[in-house]
């Protein structure tokens, strides 16, 4: 598996950037090549921002390799308490 960021940047209050699609749609970029080649991925927590908003980390597997990407997912998640903690939303 390949792991990496879900997204370029941490996560942007809801309704932000519904003014401006080109930010919205570039907020996906990590995650496009994976759907375009039907590769398997998955997005887990991995903490938080300054803000308190979260952020993820992307775990992507070859073709037809969904269980070794669910495996590491899990993995992830048992040495980790990223899963069970929620986010402080910034007033």
């Amino acid at each position: 598996v390949l792991v990496g960021p879900t997204t370029p940047t941490t996560a942007f209050k809801i309704g932000e950037k519904v003014d401006d699609p080109l930010q919205m749609y570039l907020a996906d970029i990590f995650t496009l090549a994976l759907s375009l080649a039907g590769l398997p991925g998955l997005s887990v927590p991995c903490g938080f921002d300054g803000g308190g908003l979260p952020i993820g980390l992307q775990i992507m597997g070859g073709a037809f390799e969904e269980a070794n990407v669910l495996r590491v997912a899990h993995a992830y998640e048992q040495a980790t308490d990223w899963h069970t903690r929620r986010p402080m939303f910034p007033k």
